[in-house]
């Protein structure tokens, strides 16, 4: 549980890391208020608007930063995504000039110097290379005032979410309490019923056989499978980055242009034509990650329905560094039913697997029913160890819930948890106990993250206030991007 939690500036993190980025490296002071003139689209916070346009463009950023493609970038849930982060961009934007925060000179000039592109400005002899720093300044389109003004305004962005995250409570009877619950600790033994250890007692017929063969064809059906020709292109050690930028160029041009065969562009650039049989939707199987079709962008290319129905080349995919990948469908094979005598084995494996399992939960059900009436008798279980929530043993997630909310004044008693499709366990608590060690270390941590859990209460507590001071108003739903087909 308080794994998924760090310090408080790990809420600092959430908050400022897809959006609230130096405007020296992205983008200048009117990306914050450019905004105000936008047309009502999508949300007005304040009377105005975030538009789709504005989603668009962000969606693209924010795949290209990942290393996604622009279909990850169109879908409904991404965009949806970047748009709540938009909004809480826009919220902050909006709290900051409410509240008429504001930057004194000496920690700007401090942040600034934080910037390793501003840092490499400075000479040898401490001088700062002013010529080269307006240059560097005019090719990101800013001058002067806008990029101090934008590096001011991300301070003053980063000055009030800080002010609201190292808000402190001060409950160290709750810190207590809950580190007590998650040191307690409990006896507790495992007996297994497995549907292994039935299996020699299951003996299907043919006809049962048959019967789960006809009622789950679906369990026995191949994938489809496509046989592909394809084109690598790899950067030659002795070329320049120039020179292998050109023949990538020529690679995607000839194989998007030429889309009907790959002979073009291998006569042309010198490439031999390779053949792969039993590619799936998962990929190549056995492929090292290296490997050219090794690529999920390739794979979801081929799969596509101008490639398997046309037998069109692919548009040309960058594999990794330095290698470029074209391919096309030579022969699609749809998914079928594999025949009964191919998979009778895996069915008959199957249908033993369920039986057994059965007779496990049976078994596991007259062991349980068994030791409810004497909780003392616990043959066949296992040895005991002890349990806590800081030091679980190989029992987790609603397991060990269970075993932690056993009633302590009414041990010994048993539990009985489904193992789905493989039987049932009986997990016997008989005694509890404080550790008889105290981990301060876990202890301290715990209440860190406490600490954490409540900055990020009083986070979304302060989003939701400025949600309603700036009269936050959707207007219209996100869409699907039209903007085009994805590009490789």
């Amino acid at each position: 549980m308080f794994d998924s939690v760090r310090k408080h500036q790990r809420i600092l993190q959430l908050v400022l890391m897809l959006f609230i980025v130096p405007s020296f490296m992205m983008f200048g002071i009117s990306s914050y208020s450019g905004f105000m003139d936008k047309e009502t689209d999508l949300i007005k916070v304040n009377g105005k608007a975030i538009t789709t346009q504005e989603v668009d463009a962000a969606a693209k950023r924010q795949a290209d930063r990942i290393g996604g493609n622009a279909q990850i970038a169109q879908s409904p849930a991404f965009r949806n995504a970047v748009l709540d982060e938009l909004l809480q961009q826009r919220l902050l934007g909006f709290a900051v000039n409410d509240l008429r925060l504001r930057i004194n000179q000496e920690t700007l000039v401090k942040s600034l110097q934080n910037i390793p592109q501003i840092r490499a400005l400075y000479k040898t002899d401490g001088s700062f290379d002013n010529d080269r720093f307006k240059q560097l300044l005019a090719n990101n389109g800013m001058n002067e005032e806008q990029f101090y003004a934008s590096q001011s305004f991300d301070l003053q962005i980063q000055q009030l979410v800080n002010s609201v995250i190292r808000t402190e409570t001060s409950t160290p009877k709750l810190f207590e309490a809950v580190s007590s619950l998650y040191e307690t600790e409990r006896q507790v033994q495992t007996l297994k019923f497995t549907a292994n250890d039935y299996l020699s007692k299951v003996k299907p017929s043919a006809e049962d056989l048959e019967s789960f063969y006809k009622a789950n064809s679906k369990l026995f059906e191949s994938p489809e499978v496509v046989d592909i020709e394809y084109l690598v292109l790899k950067a030659d050690s002795k070329e320049d980055a120039k020179a292998f930028n050109e023949r990538a160029d020529q690679f995607a041009n000839l194989t998007y242009d030429q889309a009907d065969s790959l002979k073009p562009a291998a006569d042309k650039l010198k490439l031999s034509i390779q053949s792969q049989k039993g590619i799936t939707r998962s990929g190549l199987s056995g492929a090292q990650k290296d490997h050219p079709l090794a690529n999920s962008r390739v794979i979801q290319s081929l799969f596509s329905d101008d490639s398997v129905k046309n037998k069109r080349n692919i548009e040309a995919v960058q594999a990794s560094p330095g290698v470029y990948v074209s391919a096309r469908v030579v022969d699609f094979h749809p998914a079928s039913i594999l025949p009964y005598k191919e998979v009778a084995e895996e069915v008959k494996r199957q249908v033993s697997l369920r039986a057994a399992e059965k007779l496990a939960i049976s078994a596991a059900s007259e062991r349980f029913s068994s030791i409810q009436k004497d909780p003392n008798n616990s043959s066949g279980f296992g040895s005991a160890i002890w349990v806590s929530r800081n030091k679980p043993a190989d029992i987790v997630g609603s397991t060990l819930d269970e075993i932690m909310a056993a009633n302590p004044a009414k041990l010994p008693v048993v539990i009985s948890v489904s193992n789905s499709g493989n039987g049932t366990t009986l997990y016997l608590i008989s005694q509890i106990r404080e550790p008889i060690v105290r981990d301060e270390k876990i202890h301290k941590a715990q209440a860190q993250q406490m600490q954490a859990f409540s900055a990020e209460e009083e986070f979304a507590a302060f989003m939701a206030h400025w949600r309603d001071v700036a009269g936050v108003k959707v207007i219209n739903p996100i869409k699907s991007s039209s903007s085009g087909s994805a590009t490789n």
